[in-house]
């Protein structure tokens, strides 16, 4: 590991130490150590209030329950399907006091394996709210700003609710995702994780770090919105899953000039095409 990388890694950990702290008033100490173990914030946090002693001999909080957790899956359950449905979702949501179409849900919609917009799997529910440890509302509300903050701060947890949302709101029988479905979830995911961190710029695809150094700040939401100009001009149908994957990495990556991209490189021709795109609005907002 570089020295850059290093410090960007331990930048990262005192992050999440500051917000492990915040949430649960645990010394600092406790909060690496709950952290080194189970890397990503908000399950940290779950282990922490299921078992502050991390394995000592210390009482734990008794774990979440499965009856509650049916009782609860029935009350919104669907009276004709065997999942929870659109309504249900959607009183889900009232109870939660969250929009529906708030970013978290789509963390949710990944630790609970939904298998479809607006839809979830009782055992996906069991499993998912058990692994969190929560059992009632009260405690998902809780969850869910955990959720939230994870989401914007956690590049790798973000990377996995990212490809999880393609998989789970494409059609079935779709290889692709319709074009103004793919940039609603865009403009809901990328301002998030731009926010919090969890899309700070990483340097070109090579390793190079040089940019990053010199304080390039790289992708920011001008970008997204030229994006989506780019898009609507070009009349995109739909995206693929190599573009939906490639773009997270390209918005990490790209400079903020549009100038570090290697045309010979794997990118989507989408992406090639953008850039060039970008590369005649700087140039014109120079001229």
């Amino acid at each position: 590991m570089s020295r850059s990388s290093k410090s960007k890694a331990d930048k990262q950990m005192d992050e999440k130490i500051v917000q492990f702290c915040a949430v649960t008033g645990a010394s600092t100490r406790d909060a690496k150590r709950f952290l080194e173990k189970h890397k990503r914030l908000d399950i940290a946090i779950d282990s922490y209030y299921t078992d502050p002693s991390g394995g000592s001999t210390a009482q734990a909080v008794p774990p979440a329950s499965t009856s509650k957790l049916n009782q609860l899956f029935d009350k919104y359950k669907d009276p004709d399907s065997d999942n929870i449905a659109v309504n249900g979702t959607i009183n889900f949501c009232e109870d939660l006091g969250v929009d529906p179409e708030d970013v978290v849900l789509l963390a949710v919609a990944h630790d609970l394996k939904s298998p479809a917009m607006g839809e979830w799997s009782r055992k996906g529910w069991v499993d998912g709210w058990k692994a969190l440890g929560c059992d009632s509302i009260s405690a998902m509300k809780a969850a869910l700003t955990r959720m939230r903050d994870s989401l914007g701060s956690d590049p790798e947890y973000f990377q996995q609710v990212y490809n999880y949302t393609f998989e789970f709101s494409r059609p079935p029988g779709q290889r692709s995702l319709a074009g103004d479905m793919a940039q609603g979830f865009w403009e809901l995911l990328i301002p998030h994780g731009l926010a919090g961190g969890a899309l700070a710029h990483v340097g070109s695809r090579d390793g190079d770090e040089d940019d990053d150094m010199n304080g390039d700040e790289g992708w920011n939401d001008e970008h997204t919105q030229w994006w989506f100009d780019f898009l609507t001009e070009r009349g995109s149908k739909g995206v693929s899953k190599d573009t939906w994957q490639m773009f997270l990495e390209f918005v990490r990556t790209i400079d903020s000039k549009f100038e570090v991209y290697d045309v010979e490189a794997a990118w989507p021709s989408t992406l090639d095409d953008f850039v060039e795109y970008a590369r005649g609005r700087i140039a014109k907002d120079d001229a």
